[in-house]
C-alpha cells in the first residue's frame, strides 16, 4: 500500500499496489503493522457499510465524542464520492481545516480519517456504495456531527447536494469551544 500524508495531520490517502498476472491481480487493503507504522490506529471494531441511490446525496459531517472517538478508514466500492475529513481537534494547527478526495470504486483509493476529525461524503453518481472501517463500535450517546455547509469550515463540494437527512441539515452553526 502507499500512503500518502495530507495537510492535515494523520490523515492519509492509501492506494493499494496492485499485483497483476494472468488472473487479473492481487492487493492488500489493510495491514496492521502498514498501518501502525504510519502511526495509525490499527484497531478495527466494525465495519460498515453504506448505499446511496441518487446522485447528489450528502451523509456527514459525523463525528463520536470522546471516550467513543473513532478512526475511520473509508474506501467507495460501486461508484464515486468526494469524501471529506474535517479536523475539529482545537489543539491541532490545522483546526477547521478540511481534505477532500475522490474515491472511486475503480481507483480503490482510501481515506484514513483519525480521531477528533469529522467525516463525510457527496455521491457524484447513482448507487454508490462505500465501506469503511472503525476503531470503536457506534455509540449513539456519542454520536456527534456539524453542518456540512458551516461557513466556519467553508468545504468545497464539487456538486450541488440534493439528498440530505434531516439530522444532517440541521445541525447548528458550529461554535469553538
Amino acid at each position: 500500500m502507499i500512503f500518502t500524508s495530507t495537510h492535515l495531520s494523520g490523515v492519509f490517502r492509501i492506494v493499494p499496489e496492485l499485483i497483476h498476472d494472468e488472473r487479473g491481480f492481487f492487493a492488500r487493503s489493510w495491514c496492521q503493522q502498514d498501518f501502525a507504522s504510519h502511526g495509525l490506529n490499527s484497531r478495527v471494531a466494525q465495519c460498515n457499510i453504506s448505499l446511496s441511490s441518487k446522485k447528489g446525496t450528502l451523509r456527514g459531517m459525523h463525528y463520536q465524542s470522546t471516550p467513543f472517538a473513532e478512526t475511520k478508514l473509508v474506501r467507495c466500492t460501486r461508484g464515486s464520492i468526494f469524501d471529506v475529513a474535517l479536523d475539529l481537534r482545537p489543539d491541532s494547527a490545522t483546526y477547521k481545516c478540511w481534505v477532500g478526495a475522490i474515491l472511486t470504486a475503480k481507483n480503490r483509493e482510501m481515506l484514513s480519517i483519525p480521531e477528533g476529525c469529522a467525516h463525510g461524503f457527496l455521491t457524484l453518481e447513482d448507487d454508490c456504495e462505500v465501506f469503511y472501517q472503525v476503531s470503536e463500535t457506534y455509540h449513539p450517546e456519542a454520536a456527534c456531527g456539524v453542518r456540512w455547509n458551516d461557513p466556519a469550515f467553508a468545504i468545497a463540494w464539487p456538486e450541488q447536494v440534493k439528498v440530505i437527512s434531516q439530522r444532517d441539515a440541521a445541525y447548528p452553526d458550529f461554535v469553538t469551544p
